[in-house]
């Protein structure tokens, strides 16, 4: 071996271990929101705390894209889906709001790969849009009933799809309750508390739609005391879309829901699965436990908030 081939080597060396590895590239999202069913799903009070939770992951960069309003002009709106690995729904809208041309690019996107987080009441829109109810799974309100699928939830630790007759979508007051991981080894729960107490949210229920490539992962029983349904009703969910990865929860009403360290934390995570099929996040430590929620005071609400009033029909629980 010779001396300057020597020499050559070890400088080689010596420049790869002073260079520091490439930082991985963010994972791209698009936060989209504009317009929900009513003031009580208060999008633009919502929306900054949902951009700031996957900031301060440190994994995503966020582009928040704002739809026109009801009565506002859409036909520029054509988002660039493929910029994106991952569309975060804060979005809530009827069947006629979007043309069927932007259904269209919506579609071919999920179904070639791009990621969808439904968030709370993202499952509330567009009711007659099949290939939209296909991606969240189940949804609630707008005209929903039986003809848009069973009425999900567990039983004796299985999963029941109910196909007698009844509106879909129904709440209780907003109170406290204990959520339940079925499932641990999905890369989302992997690693959580089997049972966990999440802060005062509205629990939907009697929720409808296909069902189809659908997982529950978590549940929370419905109380009757509380217009509940006596069900364990789905709460996160995953999905497929042709090669296309959906995460579904139904937490996050308003910015009191929000400051949960249990949603942000699998909302953290469900971004991240529903973008490249893994979560590298570790489990934080202040996450709550079955008898003890957590909240953080970086997403407490402003002093003097107060929740929006008003709100959907609550729906009857069937009996």
């Amino acid at each position: 071996m010779t001396k300057s081939f020597m020499i050559g080597s070890l400088l080689g060396a010596l420049l790869v271990w002073a260079v520091p590895g490439r930082a991985a590239a963010p994972i791209r999202v698009m936060l989209l929101d504009g317009e929900q069913g009513g003031p009580y799903h208060a999008w633009q009070e919502t929306s900054p705390y949902l951009n700031k939770m996957l900031g301060d992951a440190g994994l995503f960069q966020v582009d928040v894209v704002t739809a026109p309003p009801k009565d506002g002009d859409f036909t520029a709106f054509k988002p660039d889906w493929g910029k994106y690995q991952v569309v975060v729904a804060n979005y809530d809208v009827p069947d006629e709001r979007w043309s069927e041309g932007l259904k269209t690019s919506f579609e071919q996107y999920v179904r070639n790969g791009g990621g969808l987080v439904s968030v709370h009441a993202a499952d509330n829109a567009f009711p007659n849009w099949k290939e939209y109810n296909l991606m969240i799974g189940v949804g609630g309100w707008r005209g929903r009933n039986e003809k848009s699928g069973p009425h999900f939830y567990y039983q004796d630790g299985k999963q029941v799809a109910d196909t007698s007759p009844g509106n879909a979508g129904s709440h209780g007051a907003r109170l406290a309750y204990k959520i339940v991981n079925q499932v641990t080894s999905h890369p989302i729960t992997k690693g959580l508390p089997k049972e966990w107490l999440h802060v005062p949210d509205e629990l939907y229920a009697n929720m409808r739609g296909p069902g189809e490539n659908m997982t529950v992962l978590s549940t929370s029983w419905s109380d009757p005391a509380n217009r509940g349904t006596n069900h364990d009703e789905p709460i996160l969910m995953v999905l497929s879309y042709g090669k296309g990865r959906i995460f579904h929860t139904v937490m996050g009403h308003d910015l009191a829901a929000l400051n949960c360290v249990g949603f942000i934390a699998t909302y953290q995570r469900g971004t991240e699965w529903a973008a490249t099929g893994k979560v590298t996040q570790k489990v934080p430590a202040d996450f709550p436990t079955a008898d003890k929620p957590q909240t953080r005071a970086a997403y407490n609400p402003p002093a003097g908030w107060t929740s929006p009033t008003g709100g959907p029909g609550r729906g009857a629980p069937r009996k």
